[in-house]
């Protein structure tokens, strides 16, 4: 085969390739238009069902406060009317008793007048005594118009000029949520979520973020936060799995919140960080990422380590102080190399630690910069970058060999970086380093994560 023949094949061959190729790619931008089309359609249908059952429920629940209010009102008539006529029906009643009375004198007088004279004298001594006692000079008195209720319904058209203008601005449809997701980052059993506002004409007063089991028919969102703050770490999460996160927001002077933000899909591969169970002098949670320093050791209290070196660089690590005891200088919080066995604190070699009265101590030695004192509440991050390699043998992490650390310990609104000498391999995807703590006094409770 020739030399042109052989550049030809390997064109077409190439041709075939880069075709294949651009038709992937073209139907991953086709997947994805479907998944937008999906997406506006499918809001579009959840934006139509909400609205339709609002407004549902709004003519409803109109129409049964006009029906109410229309039976107060016309109870209020039947009870003006009826408190109005029943003196009228007395005054009636009594009048027409005495017409009664008047049309039996009547007859009695008449009768009196046409019988003969033998009996006339009594007829008539007899009908005068009953005029006197009818007494015919008394009548009742009957109220003037004007003294008697006419009852009128006074109606306030403005109430459909108010309606109308509240309509009229009841709801409304927008294209985006006000806030979205911004970032999803993993951490040891957790995720850090980040949000920010889209919406510049918006005045967010706080947030809230929830979070579920991506995939779980029955899983139900539940709420992570609620703040003012655009970051929050959901913690509790388990690793290798998919959790979907929303946010939204609520407006200043607002009870209603915003729609929902796009769900995003997070997961964590980091195991949550984990207290050693079994340590003399330490209870921990059902979940081992917090430790109650009790009172059940008699001795000198040793180091609480990890359970596992599981932390490496590139990564946060923060302890929260939920509970405080007595201080003591020979306290510790911090991150080493090793578990080394039987250290009552990391006040120590191949260790970088700070204790409650806020002083820094690497490999053993304290440093002039002093942080804030610990206390209940106090949160203390330790965050780390491999800066420098020193030469070792072979140039194979696994021989041994010196590596600085960069080291950033943050306390209150204050932080200290400093290099930390470390003189055996510490690569962030072989070897991690243990974190640990010691308390002298009980009562501390430190949170992990």
């Amino acid at each position: 085969m020739s030399v042109e023949v052989d550049v030809l094949l390997q064109e077409a061959k190439e041709s075939i390739e880069a075709a294949q190729n651009y038709r992937s790619e073209l139907q991953q931008r086709l997947h994805g238009l479907n998944q937008a089309r999906k997406q506006v359609r499918g809001s579009s249908g959840q934006a139509r069902e909400a609205l339709r059952r609002h407004f549902t429920e709004l003519q409803a629940a109109a129409a049964r406060l006009l029906t109410e209010r229309l039976a107060t009102l016309l109870a209020e008539v039947d009870t003006i009317e009826a408190d109005s006529v029943r003196p009228l029906d007395d005054c009636q009643s009594l009048i027409e008793h005495g017409v009664g009375q008047a049309d039996e004198l009547l007859r009695e007088g008449e009768a009196a007048l046409r019988c003969g004279l033998g009996e006339k004298e009594d007829k008539l001594g007899s009908f005068t005594k009953k005029a006197m006692h009818i007494q015919l000079d008394s009548l009742p008195e009957v109220p003037a118009l004007v003294d008697v209720p006419c009852v009128s319904a006074q109606l306030d058209d403005s109430l459909l000029g108010l309606l109308r203008d509240r309509v009229s601005r009841h709801g409304s449809v927008s294209s985006h949520p006000p806030v979205l997701i911004e970032e999803l980052q993993e951490r040891p059993g957790a995720i850090l979520v980040r949000w920010c506002k889209v919406d510049e004409d918006f005045a967010a007063a706080e947030y809230r973020v929830q979070h579920r089991r991506s995939g779980s028919g029955g899983s139900q969102y539940e709420d992570s936060y609620v703040g003012r703050d655009c970051e929050f770490l959901v913690l509790h999460l388990d690793p290798h799995t998919e959790y979907l996160f929303r946010v939204c927001a609520r407006g200043e002077g607002r009870t209603e919140w915003s729609p929902w933000s796009i769900p995003q899909m997070g997961y964590t591969t980091l195991a949550a960080h984990e207290w050693c169970p079994g340590t003399e002098g330490y209870i921990l949670s059902s979940r081992r990422n917090i430790a109650l320093r009790n009172e059940s050791s008699q001795s000198p209290c040793p180091v609480l380590y990890s359970n596992a070196p599981t932390y490496f660089c590139g990564q946060t690590l923060t302890f929260k102080i939920t509970a405080g005891g007595q201080m003591d200088r020979r306290d510790s919080l911090g991150v080493c190399v090793n578990n080394e066995k039987g250290a009552e604190s990391l006040q120590r070699d191949q260790a970088v630690c700070i204790s409650t009265n806020g002083a820094v101590f690497v490999n053993g030695k304290e440093m002039t910069n002093q942080l804030p004192a610990i206390t209940v509440g106090s949160a203390v991050t330790f965050d780390m970058e491999l800066v420098n390699v020193f030469p070792i043998s072979n140039n194979n992490l696994s021989e041994g060999g010196n590596f600085k650390l960069r080291v950033t310990i943050g306390s209150g609104n204050r932080e200290v970086v400093f290099d930390w000498l470390v003189d055996q391999a510490v690569d962030r995807a072989v070897d991690c380093l243990f974190f640990g703590c010691s308390f002298v006094h009980s009562g501390w409770k430190v949170l992990v994560f």
